[in-house]
């Protein structure tokens, strides 16, 4: 079976990088995509011999006649037998002005003003964004960990049937994760950070989550969130859902919300799930 990857998304959000990745994962890549062309593409790829078996489509800048000869196209593409996703590159307005001003570069889209172009485009990609697959923002990413992800997500060479799961864990105080599908708060629970030794350490840490792990609270909300998770992975396997990011938060995402996260990967695990997990403010 054929595989394609869609690569669409906010001008500026991260599109040139993402094909770079693909690139290096040996995928087939084909930049600023016309939509015409889909077709012709999806034919040499499936005709009886072809050797190329994953394709990186990246849609390139196009205004709204561009988007609506796209949404056809896609449709052909899924009807074709092939496996189709769709991953979206967005980030906020404020940091694509920011990198816009940073490199000098016009707008796809310029001639009414920066913020006024930024906004029309993300008007004209809604219901591209709404058809993704996965969304990733990269708001707060830097080149390398927009690379992380994206290997995390697509490194397999084989074309893999079961939801890919990610756990992140964060602190509020810095801000809640854009990209994520379900959102838990465990400020709930005791602080470690208000135990002076264990204050400098981390969830990674033995005591740190011997502590956590010692309160009630800590046991009955796993037990409660393995009863919700094996009631919600098979239904959205059912639905189709290909990915599914979680983000379980705390104040300062150090401690809490680091062993809460390590603790849930066991409960995907048990499911035959291979979740990954990421501590994005572990470090601060």
């Amino acid at each position: 079976m054929s595989e394609f990857v869609i690569v669409a998304g906010m001008s500026g959000a991260g599109r040139s990088n993402a094909a770079a990745v693909f690139e290096d994962l040996n995928w087939f890549v084909i930049d600023n995509m016309p939509p015409a062309l889909i077709s012709k593409v999806t034919e040499l790829v499936n005709r009886p011999g072809s050797e190329t078996e994953r394709v990186v489509l990246v849609i390139g800048r196009g205004g709204s006649d561009y988007i609506a000869e796209l949404e056809p196209e896609l449709e052909a593409l899924i009807s074709s037998g092939a496996r189709v996703r769709v991953l979206f590159l967005d980030s906020s307005d404020e940091v694509l002005i920011q990198r816009y001003e940073g490199t000098r570069r016009r707008h796809p889209l310029g001639g009414a003003g920066l913020a006024e172009d930024i906004r029309r485009e993300r008007e004209m990609l809604a219901s591209l964004k709404d058809q993704a697959d996965i969304v990733i923002d990269t708001s707060d990413l830097n080149v390398h960990e927009l690379r992380d992800r994206i290997i995390g997500l697509f490194e397999s060479a084989e074309l893999d049937p079961i939801m890919r799961i990610s756990v992140v864990s964060f602190g509020y105080k810095y801000g809640i994760p854009r990209d994520v599908d379900v959102i838990f708060d465990v400020r709930f629970l005791p602080n470690p950070h208000w135990i002076p030794e264990l204050r400098p350490h981390t969830g990674l840490n033995k005591a740190v989550r011997d502590y956590v792990m010692s309160q009630v609270e800590s046991i009955e909300f796993l037990d409660k969130l393995d009863d919700l998770f094996e009631f919600l992975l098979p239904a959205f396997e059912r639905e189709g859902k290909s990915y599914l990011n979680i983000a379980i938060g705390c104040t300062g995402g150090k401690h809490r919300s680091v062993v809460i996260a390590e603790e849930l990967l066991s409960v995907f695990r048990k499911r035959g799930f291979d979740p990954r997990v990421n501590h994005r403010d572990i470090s601060r």
